[in-house]
């Protein structure tokens, strides 16, 4: 059924209301404890938002949630929408440190904390001086009187900050516009045939965007269900392809290889999934070796997409039921431009490498409070300047490369750490790599590659070694090679390069 958002600036709230009020018996969000209709859901908004009005939360400003998943968080962030006010999610698994410099970055009106399910959100709410909140699931802290409301235009358009995952740097505040994430979610589930029937594995959080736009937004447009979890468990998903009627599994590549490994050590090589039609993986670079092996197991097309939290989803997705022999990101989604920059400013033809450059709909109007680095990404004509590599094929469809930063440059020629990345992980026994250059004394830069074994796997470095010479270029090959027991991640699924190479750095200091 069509909905009619009506206003001058329509809300994400909006979307949930109407769903609510024409099927409040609607099963919404299936639990391991039991399935919350939309109209029991409507009334924990309805409660939400009057605790927030009550409480002096005002237009523009900003309720910062340290939250896992759970309906009180899907509230929450509908509540403020209501309100006028900006839902802030951080992940409660975050450090102390972390949360406190968030909740100040955001300037936060006041703070809450999903207490229900998260024992960290627990702790987290213990050095705040929390006190109740109407619903028992939450806990929150008292008004920041000193907080200071957005006003004007801005205030209207924005629904959420996402903070960016900080794998460079400083995290940023991603403001996300309520007609981008609207215009997303009708994107997406457009672009599954998404429906009442539905049901997707809903785990990723959604303080980022994956969980936000393509699994929460997108199953209000539909008004499909979502069986909600506060952290992924493969033997709960592999329940939940078996007996729940699971028809949507989505997450990043590292989600699959944790369940992938999982089922071979259960001995699983066909798992069960009679309701299963969709498969979809996001949010970190895909090798293809690892799209082969999920395709394998589940006998279905892995769909792609290429998106950040600074265009409100994705800018292209793959088509419903495609099968491609690579690791095309797809094409580009209604409302949304690309260009392929060369570094000279110039638009490069199809079959280039360039930097991706974006606007559209879903394009933030820039980070929280921080003209200078929104300057330093938005370019003439309103173009975001995305930092990423890829190319277009000749029929449009986007081949994400790497990042711009990660590049390497080595005897005068361009690496892509994930072309090598992809090679090594072709090797058997070998289930995670990352690949980083490090500037050498002579100008030039060496290539470290960093190896996680599959669990019980004992790896022959040597023998990996050679395998790279094989099937590299010299100038691509890895300087050394480094067994590392497990890779350090973001909460999304990015690996934490920089991180690596200050282990590696530390170790080679301490060695000396």
């Amino acid at each position: 059924m069509a909905l009619h958002l009506t206003s001058r600036h329509p809300r994400i709230h909006q979307l949930f209301d109407e769903r609510a009020a024409q099927a409040p018996a609607h099963p919404f969000l299936y639990l391991a404890q039991g399935v919350m209709t939309l109209g029991q859901l409507a009334q924990q908004v309805d409660a939400l938002e009057a605790e927030l009005r009550y409480a002096g939360v005002r237009v523009g400003d900003r309720v910062l949630v340290a939250a896992e998943n759970c309906p009180e968080h899907v509230a929450l962030v509908l509540a403020c929408s209501r309100v006028g006010a900006w839902a802030c999610g951080v992940n409660a698994r975050m450090t102390a440190s972390e949360v406190a410099a968030l909740a100040d970055k955001a300037d936060a009106r006041v703070l809450y904390f999903t207490v229900g399910v998260s024992e960290a959100a627990r702790q987290h709410a213990s050095l705040h001086g929390t006190q109740a909140s109407v619903l028992p699931g939450l806990q929150r802290t008292p008004i920041k009187p000193q907080a200071t409301a957005q006003t004007g235009e801005l205030a209207e358009q924005v629904a959420a900050i996402i903070f960016t995952s900080g794998t460079t740097g400083q995290p940023k505040g991603v403001m996300l516009t309520h007609a981008g994430l609207l215009q997303f979610a009708r994107v997406s589930a457009q672009s599954r045939q998404l429906g009442p029937s539905d049901r997707s594995y809903a785990y990723l959080p959604m303080t980022h965007i994956f969980g936000l736009g393509t699994v929460l937004m997108a199953s209000l447009h539909a008004g499909s269900g979502l069986l909600m979890r506060s952290q992924f468990d493969p033997a709960d998903v592999f329940d939940a392809l078996a007996h729940q009627g699971l028809t949507q599994l989505q997450g990043p590549p590292a989600m699959f290889t944790r369940l992938l490994a999982w089922l071979d050590s259960q001995g699983i090589r066909q798992p069960v999934a009679p309701a299963l039609r969709y498969v979809y993986t996001g949010a970190a670079p895909l090798d293809l070796s690892v799209k082969q092996a999920i395709e394998a197991r589940f006998g279905k097309p892995l769909h792609h997409g290429y998106g950040l939290s600074e265009y409100a989803g994705a800018l292209t997705l793959c088509r419903l039921n495609e099968q491609r022999a690579d690791t095309s990101a797809g094409y580009l989604v209604e409302g949304a431009e690309l260009r392929i920059m060369g570094p000279d400013g110039r638009d490069l033809p199809p079959g280039e490498t360039g930097e991706i450059w974006m606007r559209g709909v879903g394009l933030m109007p820039g980070y929280f409070r921080d003209p200078e680095i929104t300057a330093q990404v938005i370019q003439p004509g309103g173009w975001y300047a995305s930092g990423d590599l890829g190319r277009q094929d000749a029929d449009g469809a986007l081949q994400v490369v790497g990042r711009l930063k990660e590049m390497i440059i080595r005897s005068g020629f361009n690496v892509y750490p994930g072309e090598v990345e992809a090679v090594l992980l072709a090797w058997p026994g070998v289930q995670k790599a990352a690949v980083v250059g490090r500037k050498a004394a002579d100008g030039n830069e060496d290539i470290l590659a960093f190896i996680e074994a599959k669990p019980g796997v004992q790896l022959d470095l040597q023998a990996l070694k050679a395998h790279a010479h094989e099937h590299l270029s010299p100038y691509k090959r890895p300087s050394a090679l480094v067994l590392v027991p497990e890779m350090p991640m973001t909460l999304s699924g990015k690996v934490l390069k920089r991180e690596l190479v200050a282990q590696w750095s530390a170790a080679q200091t301490g060695s000396a």
